[in-house]
């Protein structure tokens, strides 16, 4: 198992890509920290994952709140003994909107939370990671950082971006501490949230479902079935494991050859 006595942080665990990676992680034999804002929902993940509790950890955490992310990293040292790697899947995707459109206020939440609460994460986790020996921190990007979407998403995409710089600024920085830094790219995820928006999709416009998919997939090489939260979770389990060791700066893309064309 590729994770075998590993400790990992996965921080914006949901009912999507966050706890894919927990549950991945958890096969692979970590030891998991399930961190995210809603208690109640957190330790029902948690349950449904790991029923005897023995390798899991559930700690509410506000990406927010630097204190939080600190008490959420110390959490995991006082349970498992130190911290390996760190997975930071919260986001605020939610915020559609061109220039005109997007209100000031839209523009910070982005920022804040995507740039600013994701570096609290990792700036929380590294002490721990260095006094590992090095580890690995995994970030999550979208497409829509290089490509503007059908619907416009601009302060979203701009803070991806932004992020993306950051982990540059990042591979220097920890570098010679041996931690690596990486960021997963997906397309759409074949989970709860598209799921929903296939089916009203498909109510609006009076369609089939696979019709609805059949569009999403129409520019992916690999055919007729949209990546799921699965296959963007394996793709970060892999940046978790010592098999990345010497990967670092690099941006892994899963989209079934979506942006090839």
């Amino acid at each position: 198992m590729v994770l075998d006595g590993k400790v990992v942080a996965v921080v914006g665990v949901g009912d999507g890509l966050g706890q894919e990676v927990a549950r991945l992680a958890l096969r692979d034999g970590a030891n998991v920290a399930l961190a995210a804002r809603s208690a109640e929902k957190l330790q029902g993940i948690a349950k449904e994952l790991d029923p005897e509790g023995k390798k899991t950890l559930a700690c509410p955490t506000d990406i927010l709140d630097a204190a939080s992310c600190d008490a959420l990293m110390q959490a995991i040292v006082d349970r498992f003994g130190g911290l390996d790697a760190v997975v930071n899947v919260a986001a605020l995707d939610t915020l559609f909107g061109s220039l005109e459109s997007t209100s000031d206020e839209d523009w910070m939440r982005a920022l804040e939370t995507n740039v600013v609460g994701t570096l609290h994460v990792v700036r929380s986790a590294v002490p721990h990671l260095r006094e590992r020996g090095g580890g690995s921190v995994v970030l999550v990007g979208s497409r829509s950082q290089w490509f503007p979407p059908t619907n416009p998403q601009i302060a979203y995409a701009s803070s991806k971006g932004a992020l993306l710089s950051a982990m540059y600024h990042l591979v220097h920085e920890l570098g010679p501490d041996k931690i690596r830094v990486n960021m997963v790219v997906p397309t759409w995820m074949w989970g709860p949230p598209v799921e929903m928006y296939v089916k009203w999709q498909a109510g609006e416009r009076k369609l089939d479902e696979q019709q609805i998919i059949d569009e999403i997939t129409a520019g992916m090489p690999l055919g007729n079935e949209i990546p799921a939260d699965e296959d963007v979770a394996e793709a970060i389990v892999f940046f978790c494991s010592d098999r990345s060791r010497m990967i670092t700066g690099e941006t892994l893309q899963v989209h079934a050859g979506e942006l090839l064309r």
